[in-house]
């Protein structure tokens, strides 16, 4: 028995909210981070690139489903 299909709309609609609400926490998360990190400008450079570029990562398995095509029958 296999799983009932989800049509490609509906993934785009439940991705879509997935990933708006993983990047509000995400940035909430590295903005209060912030406050603890020393005064000084490299960790401050070194924090921000790899906070703007990290957040991807975690959403490739979702992307990636999100972008499925419909199975035909």
């Amino acid at each position: 028995m296999s799983a009932p299909l989800i049509p490609a709309r509906l993934r785009k609609l439940i991705g879509g909210i997935g990933i708006m609400a993983f990047l509000a926490a995400y940035v909430w998360a590295f903005t209060s981070l912030y406050d603890y990190l020393p005064d000084n400008r490299a960790v401050h450079l070194v924090y921000f690139a790899v906070a703007g570029l990290a957040w991807g990562l975690p959403l490739l398995p979702l992307m990636s489903w999100m972008g499925k095509a419909d199975k035909r029958l």
